[in-house]
């Protein structure tokens, strides 16, 4: 596992597939801050809580200047039928080889129900104008996360 980010690194660069058939890119928001949120799988009930938590507070971010970027291990196909479902408007990006999760620091050992094995770390990243590190948070809960979030960025 790489090293976590932490606050003053340059984020990583990155270019996947999006849900919607595009491809995306960290190097397509220079200029501006991007929240990169990790998580473990589309269609599950904490991912979903998640992600709708982040769709409704999406104006709020955007008018606070944050673009929002949800990246998990899930195929293009399956991020699509998610983003469908919950009318998710921010892009979607899937890293099946957990290449950018790794270089983020977000790919790791994880335990559940007693079970060690390697996974996605639910996290989230806040990349500034300049392509450094802002916010760094690992381990996040699916529940609470973004309002934590905003309360830490000075999101109203």
């Amino acid at each position: 596992m790489a090293e976590r980010l932490i606050p003053g690194d340059t984020a990583p660069g990155f270019t996947l597939p999006g849900a919607d058939g595009s491809s995306v890119s960290l190097k397509d928001y220079a200029g501006t801050s991007v929240v990169v949120y990790f998580y473990p799988a589309a269609a599950t009930p904490g991912c979903t809580t998640q992600a709708c938590d982040f769709r409704d507070n999406l104006a709020s971010l955007a008018a606070a200047g944050y673009t929002v970027l949800g990246v998990s291990p899930d195929g293009v196909s399956k991020l699509k039928r998610f983003a469908d479902s919950e009318e998710l408007t921010f892009p979607l990006l899937s890293d099946p080889d957990h290449v950018v999760a790794e270089a983020w620091g977000v790919w790791g050992e994880k335990k559940n129900y007693g079970k060690v094995y390697e996974g996605l770390i639910r996290s989230t990243v806040v990349v500034g104008p300049g392509g450094l590190v802002h916010l760094a948070q690992y381990n996040v809960r699916a529940t609470g996360h973004v309002a934590k979030l905003r309360k830490d960025l000075g999101v109203e």
